[in-house]
């Protein structure tokens, strides 16, 4: 309703799968990095580990929450264009809704009478109106959105487990995270229609800053 770009075949569009893997990357850096090599034992690694996945988990329910609380807004947006669009005072307002309502490209091509005829049958739908509700797709996006977040973190964490030695284990989790970093931005590039390999490059080098940016303030 007045949400053009909904898309009810996909529970979350490969844009945001790319920024959850992403946050997830980070938070776990965030612990990985900050081990000494000098200093750390296998008790600050076991610690490590417990404290990345705890991490991870919880914020990826947090994230999941707040996919919810946004799916929410954008129907109940949704209801209130449409609210608004029935009480038009005239037909350039009413465009003036619609335009809004549509991708800005898609806007821009629209003309008076296509707008006005959209406007038509949506004032025809049903006078009552449903309240804006979760549905199950809603659902199942929270749940790949946290899914997302904590499994992110097994690929840099691994190392860890299986190798005995501190300095190797850090250097292959690095190794694992560039490459990650890396495919993730590889991946983002061809959402966006830039070159891939050129986004990934510089994903991996957000990436690095973010996390260098995060440890020494607590993150």
């Amino acid at each position: 309703m007045l949400n053009a770009h909904e898309d009810k075949a996909r529970v979350i569009d490969p844009p945001q799968r790319v920024a959850e893997v992403m946050f997830g990357l980070i938070m776990v850096l965030t612990f990985t990095c900050s081990l000494s090599v000098a200093d750390a034992g296998r008790d600050d690694v076991r610690a490590m580990l417990i404290g990345a996945l705890g991490c991870n988990l919880a914020w990826g329910i947090i994230d999941g929450v707040f996919f919810m609380m946004g799916s929410l807004a954008e129907k109940g947006g949704a209801v209130q264009r449409l609210l608004a669009l029935r009480g038009a005072a005239d037909p350039a307002t009413g465009r003036k809704i619609l335009t809004d309502a549509l991708p800005p490209l898609v806007a821009s091509v629209m003309q008076p009478e296509e707008l006005d005829a959209i406007g038509s049958r949506l004032r025809a739908l049903p006078q009552s109106i449903s309240p804006a509700r979760l549905d199950k797709q809603d659902w199942l996006g929270a749940l790949a959105v946290m899914m997302l977040v904590f499994l992110s973190t097994f690929p840099v964490t691994i190392p860890f487990i299986l190798m005995d030695e501190l300095k190797p284990a850090m250097r292959a989790s690095n190794a694992v995270a560039i490459i990650s970093l890396f495919i993730a931005g590889y991946a983002y590039g061809h959402c966006i229609g830039r070159r891939p390999w050129l986004v990934g490059i510089c994903m991996v080098i957000l990436g690095s800053s973010l996390v260098a940016m995060a440890i020494p303030l607590g993150g």
